[in-house]
């Protein structure tokens, strides 16, 4: 007679394995780690620039500007990378519209220089 182990058992075991290294890793961090604390380790620091003013501080909208046009034109090249894995099924038809695509994206690009929405001033 055989024993029927539950199969989701595996996964429990993973999971709290899981959670006993990673408190026991934060555990011991805490015991074991220097404190030395000062206000230049204090202090908010965050992209190598320090901090200036306070959290609720207005942002230019040409940051999110950028990086939206940063992400827009960033997945581009995903179609791009598409194109060139099938360019040898596609043939010419596959080079038109590639050549429809880039130069629908040149458009939009110059438009956005043209417009400004890259100058930081």
């Amino acid at each position: 007679m055989t024993a029927s182990i539950n199969p989701y058992f595996p996964i429990l075991i993973a999971f709290v394995l899981g959670l006993l290294i990673a408190g026991g890793a934060t555990i011991a961090s805490f015991l074991l780690g220097p404190k030395k604390p000062n206000p230049a380790k204090l202090d908010v620091y965050e992209c190598g620039v320090p901090a200036v003013g306070t959290a609720r501080q207005r942002l230019s909208v040409k940051f999110y500007l950028t990086a939206i046009l940063f992400i827009l034109f960033d997945i581009e090249t995903v179609f791009l990378y598409l194109w060139a894995v099938l360019f040898d099924e596609l043939k010419w038809f596959g080079i038109i519209e590639v050549a429809l695509f880039v130069g629908t994206l040149v458009v939009g690009y110059i438009y956005i220089l043209r417009r400004g929405a890259l100058n930081w001033d």
